[in-house]
């Protein structure tokens, strides 16, 4: 069985909720026992890190970029795709009719191994937050807009009498109860 492991391509199987470790566990099981690492090369769950800010503490977690869905990277041949196939937990590889489609090379860069920070936060527009680090801690304002991609709040805060402006990040914030 020489396949030519330049004729690997990434496929994307769909598993049962909460079953993506399980089958990437036991698809890397099957391949070191039945010797196919030069034909199915890898199995993966991209993860993205999240950084969840709650009550002022901060906390790193990894969640599942694509939740029900494991990434194969293998030669496409019967015997591959019987072993992914009937793999206990997956439901079927992502293609029309359930037949198998690779990625295209512009997928495999926008979803496979990128790492995404996102802060995940208990506040929003509107609420009303104490700031507790930074240049501002101690102060009490109100959320006038977030912006995501900067993972910044824009607060009205009280400076010499008047309103202003501030920018501060979203790990330097907590919402008033």
């Amino acid at each position: 069985m020489a396949e030519n492991t330049t004729e690997a391509r990434w496929y994307v199987v769909h598993t049962y909720s909460g079953y993506e470790n399980k089958v990437k566990d036991n698809i890397d099981n099957a391949i070191k026992n039945r010797h196919l690492e030069n034909i199915i090369l890898e199995v993966a769950i991209p993860v993205q890190t999240e950084v969840v800010v709650k009550d002022g503490k901060t906390k790193t977690v990894e969640k599942k970029k694509f939740p029900c869905y494991v990434f194969v990277n293998m030669v496409m041949n019967d015997d591959t795709w019987y072993l992914v196939r009937n793999t206990r937990g997956v439901t079927g590889f992502v293609g029309p009719g359930g037949k198998p489609v690779p990625m295209t090379p512009e997928e495999e860069r926008n979803h496979l191994g990128i790492k995404i920070e996102n802060y995940v936060v208990d506040f929003d527009e509107g609420d009303e937050v104490e700031v507790i680090g930074g240049a501002w801690k101690d102060t009490v304002g109100v959320i006038k807009h977030m912006n995501q991609a900067k993972q910044v709040a824009t607060l009205n805060v009280n400076f010499f009498g008047r309103e202003t402006p501030v920018e501060i990040s979203f790990s330097d914030i907590k919402k008033n109860s």
